[in-house]
């Protein structure tokens, strides 16, 4: 069974002024009832404003909420702060919230939007208005639920916004493993980097992805990895620079997998990035990729963690 937070108000269309358009989350969501798979949706409720001011700026929370974001930081999201945009990033950090929760319970679980690394303390970047990884994982320890979190960023981008965010953090581990040449031009410092050579394929990522994963959950003891699932280090991706092919990225998502639940951690994705014209086709592939999780968190059996 697979869990996903999801909200209606996630499905919205390209703000005035922008070719940026949230309806591929409207096509994941068709692509996964077009599937036949056995999944149960859970509704999540907005993030309540203090969490995300807790690693954000007040003053870009407020302008975020006040629709007053000047016209610079709406030019570097990529996308003018709307109302319904306004209530979309409240959101997508709540599903992130949820699934972790979810994922707590069950093993493992997605949310159906977030994944939004290159957000920053007092701009968003990128597509990205607030950073959903970095708000969970400090409500996720600051509240007690985990001691622990690794935030793991498969995403072909660096998840710069979630370094900047968690530095110095104890009890947070960030891993991004990206494109070294794609964006964002300056790299931000996690606690490991891995930057990737333009068209690693298959065999190389996966060889790179457990040369470090397996001992950073050894050695850090995490109780939960929140997973940047994006699909965009497919050769296929318009803003990628790797060649993975679909059945590189099912071994990348069952890998994470497997590796977090030997050892009883538990794995919330979120969708990330995937971009080219068929948007049909990169829904498919997040499909691809929460199913192929969730059949091996079932293959894995019931988490005792």
């Amino acid at each position: 069974m697979l869990h996903v937070a999801h909200h209606p108000a996630y499905v919205s269309p390209a703000a005035p002024g922008s070719r940026f358009s949230f309806d591929k989350y409207g096509m994941v969501m068709l692509a996964l009832k077009e599937s036949d798979a056995s999944f149960t949706l859970h509704e999540p409720e907005p993030m309540e404003r203090h969490w995300v001011e807790a690693v954000h700026d007040p003053d870009y929370v407020e302008e975020v909420v006040s629709l007053s974001v000047p016209a610079h930081k709406e030019r570097r999201i990529g996308f003018p702060i709307i109302e319904r945009v306004m209530r979309r990033s409240f959101l997508s950090s709540g599903g992130t919230w949820l699934a972790a929760n979810l994922a707590l319970e069950h093993g493992y679980a997605a949310n159906s939007a977030g994944g939004s690394h290159h957000a920053l303390p007092d701009t968003g970047a990128g597509y990205c208005v607030f950073n959903d990884l970095a708000i969970t994982a400090n409500r996720l320890t600051t509240e007690g639920v985990a001691r622990r979190v690794l935030v793991l960023d498969l995403d072909v981008h660096q998840g710069d916004g979630t370094a900047v965010l968690l530095a110095g953090r104890e009890d947070i581990f960030t891993l991004s493993i990206h494109a070294e040449r794609n964006f964002p031009a300056r790299k931000a410092r996690s606690s490991l980097d891995i930057g990737l050579p333009d068209n690693i394929n298959d065999v190389e990522y996966i060889d790179t992805l457990m040369s470090v994963l397996p001992q950073v959950l050894d050695d850090f003891h995490p109780e939960i990895i929140l997973y940047q699932a994006g699909v965009d280090p497919h050769a296929e991706d318009r803003l990628g620079r790797l060649a993975l092919s679909d059945a590189g990225l099912e071994v990348r998502d069952r890998t994470v997998i497997r590796e977090a639940r030997t050892r009883g951690i538990a794995v919330a994705s979120t969708l990330g990035g995937g971009y080219g014209d068929d948007k049909a086709e990169i829904a498919r592939r997040h499909v691809a990729s929460m199913l192929a999780m969730a059949d091996e968190n079932r293959a894995m059996g019931p988490r005792h963690g």
